[in-house]
């Protein structure tokens, strides 16, 4: 879902790619959950109808800049599987947002649709709350 919400507004952002993975993506090859497809069409976001779930891998580190988990289990998963020589900058993305109470993002997979608005909610709001590049770099420092 964050993927769609970024790529709809990474020109805004300055982003050239904007791509999602996940630590325990399982099963692999899966397209998005029904209720995700559901919610992001109600709000008018597209999802290419050819996305599938991927694990990530050494080599993302690599091609990105930026990676951020949603939760404190994924961040800790990220850090444990980054190369040494990687410069990529890893953090939650609903850092340094404030007055919601919380810093993850929860997984809706297993409740209702109604989780996923409210995940949906989180992310427009983080989203919407990076103006630009330079406001992510503030937020998540190069090293």
């Amino acid at each position: 879902m964050a993927e769609a919400v970024l790529q709809a507004r990474a020109a805004a952002l300055g982003l050239r790619v904007v791509a999602s993975a996940g630590v325990w993506a399982s099963p692999r090859g899966q397209a998005a959950d029904k209720r995700a497809q559901q919610v992001l069409s109600q709000r008018g976001y597209g999802l290419d109808r050819r996305w599938r779930s991927r694990r990530v891998c050494t080599d993302d580190f690599d091609q990105h800049d930026l990676m951020l988990a949603m939760d404190h289990d994924v961040l800790r998963g990220l850090q444990a599987i980054r190369p040494a020589r990687s410069s990529a900058r890893l953090g939650l993305f609903l850092h340094g947002m404030t007055g919601l109470g919380r810093d993850e993002v929860p997984d809706p997979y297993y409740g209702t649709v109604e989780g996923f608005q409210r995940v949906l909610d989180l992310i427009e709001a983080r989203v919407q709350a990076w103006p630009d590049t330079t406001a992510l770099e503030r937020y998540f420092p190069v090293r």
